[in-house]
């Protein structure tokens, strides 16, 4: 059924296929998949084994944002096709799959769309930043561009912390928040500004939603994670999310949610290593190396090993460079505050984040010069 389906699929014309599973996945799977390609449209077989599809039909029809589903069968059985729509399909194609068929279909399924006129355009952008190896510096990447953010753009910004094993952003701004990241979760289906304002710290002008204080299990609900972000695409300009290593589950879901992504390294062999099969693992799993960026941390411009060694074992360009400023950052670490605009290490940050902007030189809200060449990051 799926060849034909697929031919005929080919001569109609009327679906783009973004992506194709060969079995039925598990929820968590498919939910991750569908984050990723974001499509409009699923058909799901319901010949197969018609329990199974109707679970993952239920689970289709409450996602959010609204997809439609289409229930595909080898005939034409009114049980099915009962059972079908009662699970939340809005359309039911059978064999031979007639051409009309699908275009009848589909004028429905837009005519049923047209009511959303929602775009993403009007929300802010997420920006998340991410490591293959513990210690390589994402947090602090993630915590001064949302500074340098700030700062260039004077717009809201975001700072959150969603390394749920080791967090430490509120530790090393020295912000005590009351609550974290968990209780936004447990409540993100009554989310309203006031009760948001009880979950964030200000920190020179940054909103922080912080990290749990205690290492929490892999058991978050990645649909309570996906409203969480939402909301905060509404409140602010940009959301900064620091996340834990690339492999965790959490990293993985997120990454399919932002605007942009940073895949962080430094130039030591254990951390080329695991940024090496990060990338491998992502390209597996269907991110485009469109999907994220890697940047390279702690760079000693002594070292042996060049950019472009660095890109051959990545497999993918490097998109940034930051070299290792070890006693600009210790200062600002100590006070915790922003890196200044006028060491090497803030301007290169500050270049970064022009570059995540979108913005030239004249349209910065502060006068601090940036260097031409890619930017610096030290360690954090």
């Amino acid at each position: 059924m799926a060849r034909r389906l697929q031919l005929s699929l080919a001569e109609s014309r009327v679906f783009e296929v973004l992506s194709e599973l060969k079995s039925y996945p598990m929820e968590q799977t498919l939910e991750i998949r569908l984050r990723q390609i974001q499509p409009e449209v699923v058909l799901l077989d319901v010949a197969t084994d018609l329990n199974v599809a109707l679970r993952l039909m239920r689970f289709i029809a409450g996602f959010q944002p609204a997809i439609q589903v289409i229930g595909v069968h080898n005939d034409n059985d009114p049980q099915v096709l009962i059972q079908s729509l009662r699970a939340g399909a809005c359309e039911f194609l059978y064999e031979p799959f007639d051409v009309a068929a699908q275009k009848e279909a589909t004028a429905r399924i837009c005519r049923m769309r047209e009511p959303e006129g929602h775009s993403k355009q009007d929300f802010g952008k997420v920006i998340t930043f991410s490591s293959a190896k513990p210690g390589s510096g994402a947090s602090t990447l993630a915590t001064q561009t949302a500074y340098c953010l700030k700062r260039m753009t004077g717009k809201r910004v975001l700072l959150a912390d969603f390394d749920i094993l080791s967090g430490s952003i509120a530790f090393a701004l020295k912000v005590n928040p009351t609550y974290s990241l968990m209780d936004a979760l447990e409540r993100s289906e009554q989310l309203d500004p006031g009760l948001w304002s009880s979950f964030v710290v200000n920190a020179g002008g940054l909103d922080v939603l912080a990290a749990p204080d205690t290492a929490m299990s892999d058991s978050i609900e990645f649909s309570r994670l996906h409203d969480v972000l939402e909301y905060a695409r509404m409140l602010y300009d940009w959301v900064v999310v620091d996340l834990p290593t690339v492999f965790h589950r959490l990293s993985l879901f997120v990454l399919s949610e932002a605007d942009q992504s940073y895949l962080v390294s430094t130039s030591e062999l254990p951390s080329l290593h695991l940024a090496r099969r990060a990338v491998a693992m992502l390209g597996q799993l269907g991110y485009g190396k469109d999907r994220f960026q890697m940047v390279v941390n702690r760079v000693n411009r002594k070292a042996d090993i060049s950019t472009a060694d660095m890109e051959k074992i990545f497999t993918c360009s490097v998109f940034a460079s930051f070299p290792n400023d070890y006693y600009a950052l210790h200062k600002v670490v100590t006070r915790a505050e922003p890196l200044p605009a006028d060491c090497d290490l803030g301007r290169s940050i500050e270049q970064l984040s022009a570059r995540i902007a979108g913005l030239g030189q004249s349209d910065k809200k502060t006068g601090s010069g940036v260097m031409e060449t890619k930017p610096a990051l030290s360690e954090g």
